[in-house]
């Protein structure tokens, strides 16, 4: 390897790796900001936090690794022109394809490894946060008291605490209402005093009350609807056990979630692109059978029962040579049929409207694959040479023309995803619209630098204007 490849690829490792992390980290805290009234409140253990961010933070990488790339090939071939190293090694008689080359391979090899990423890693990773994220949002909030607000968490109760003790287990001025009868408040408890604790293995809450009465209202017939009876119970302590089994949060079987398109790899998704064609296929083919033999033969048995009508064939099928009630029976049949043949044909179409929809998400996701490799190596296009023409480095300016590449890549490929979903778009187009778009943008840009072009030289677009009206004048 010569010595200026080498120099070349010191200078982008060092900017390429930084802003990889940088973007990474922005991602990260978008997600943060997402979900975090999810894992607000529900008592959720450290070490499942730190599951959750470590599986999320490989899910940012489709994200982070084209903006890494664009940005720092940008930022690069910036500093060499700013610097005026690029200047250098065009005069040594290197051109800008040799000076990119070392950063080419780099680039292939990153984008090689994308894919090796995007069909075996990503779709682990989408299991394990997926799975994740649907126990936590099922999960219910911690069972919280605060003071002179009523708790609804528990089922079948209200719990008002008048104020709680600094060690957080004392409790002042207790009130229950038990709502498990389903006959409103029939039943109140009221303590002066009282404690909580949670048994060891958190199943339980016990709940010590203290210097406490009951109230329960006896429904027991109508005419207790307008006595009111009610019993009343005085007692110096009593414990009552609330279960706290529904407040742990349970895992779901990830078998549940292996289906999703975003779970699977290349082999899968063309597995199940082909099985759900086939069953389109299947019943489409057997949907005129169907109807044939269960349907319209209806007609004909019905037609059969009229034999007993002594006239010519020809005369049956005319309504006027039946009786009011033969017409009836026969419309109303007919009815029937219409109405059963109906729902069989509404219930395929929604099936296969149904299927048609998986189908499209399953290839724009086989797509996806291939799409982000290519990413890396269109936007390195675009970074590099518009770097050179530039010849700006460090984070100002290269940072600002990054995102602008990178937002109008993004919002290209969400709205070419969105068009394929919707079936406005086959999954070839729709997908690789983004990359379709800015590739020739990367190889006008490509030519310009080689040529040294002043693409964004003001003076360069206002100089022949002004030499327009001089010559006129």
């Amino acid at each position: 390897m010569k010595t200026i490849h080498k120099f070349i690829l010191k200078s982008y490792i060092g900017p390429f790796i930084m802003t990889f992390f940088i973007a990474m980290f922005v991602f990260f805290m978008m997600f943060i900001f997402k979900y975090i009234d999810d894992f607000v409140g529900k008592g959720l253990a450290a070490s499942l936090l730190a599951q959750l961010f470590f599986y999320f933070s490989f899910t940012t990488i489709p994200m982070a690794l084209p903006l890494a790339v664009l940005l720092s090939s940008l930022m690069t071939f910036g500093n060499l022109g700013e610097h005026f190293e690029l200047t250098a090694m065009k005069s040594a008689g290197m051109s800008l394809q040799k000076i990119m080359f070392p950063l080419l391979i780099v680039v292939i090899g990153l984008s090689i490894g994308a894919f090796y990423f995007s069909n075996n890693v990503l779709p682990y990773t989408n299991l394990k946060v997926g799975s994740l994220l649907y126990d936590i949002r099922s999960s219910k909030p911690a069972l919280l008291f605060k003071d002179g607000v009523f708790n609804h968490s528990i089922d079948g109760f209200s719990i008002r605490v008048g104020k709680k003790g600094k060690d957080g287990h004392t409790l002042n001025d207790v009130l229950i209402y038990d709502h498990r009868s389903m006959q409103g408040n029939n039943i109140v408890l009221t303590a002066k005093t009282g404690t909580m604790e949670e048994t060891p293995d958190k199943l339980f809450l016990v709940l010590t009350l203290n210097n406490g009465m009951s109230y329960k209202d006896i429904l027991e017939n109508e005419k207790a609807a307008h006595t009111h009876p009610m019993m009343r119970d005085k007692f110096e302590q009593r414990i009552i056990r609330f279960d706290l089994s529904e407040f742990q949060m349970s895992r779901t079987s990830e078998d549940l979630f292996k289906g999703n398109q975003q779970m699977l790899n290349l082999s899968q998704l063309s597995y199940y692109i082909d099985s759900t064609n086939r069953s389109n296929e299947t019943r489409i083919g057997d949907f005129s059978k169907q109807l044939k033999n269960s349907y319209y033969s209806h007609v004909a048995d019905k037609m059969n029962k009229l034999d007993s009508i002594k006239t010519k064939p020809e005369q049956i099928r005319l309504m006027s040579q039946l009786s009011k009630e033969q017409q009836q029976s026969i419309i109303e049949g007919a009815a029937n049929i219409a109405r059963s043949a109906k729902a069989y044909s509404d219930s395929i179409a929604s099936d296969y409207n149904s299927n048609d929809m998986a189908i499209r998400r399953f290839e724009a996701e086989w797509h996806r694959k291939f799409t982000l490799s290519v990413a890396c190596l269109v936007l390195f296009f675009i970074g590099a040479p518009l770097g050179a023409i530039i010849r700006k480095g460090g984070l100002g300016m290269p940072v600002v023309v990054s995102v602008l590449f990178f937002i109008t890549f993004h919002i290209l490929s969400i709205t070419g995803e969105k068009l394929v979903k919707e079936g406005a778009m086959p999954a070839y187009q729709g997908m690789w619209m983004a990359t379709a778009i800015l590739l020739p943008i990367g190889i006008f840009l490509t030519f310009k630098a080689t040529s040294d072009s002043v693409l964004f030289d003001i003076d360069a677009y206002i100089n022949p204007i002004k030499n327009l009206f001089t010559r006129k004048k």
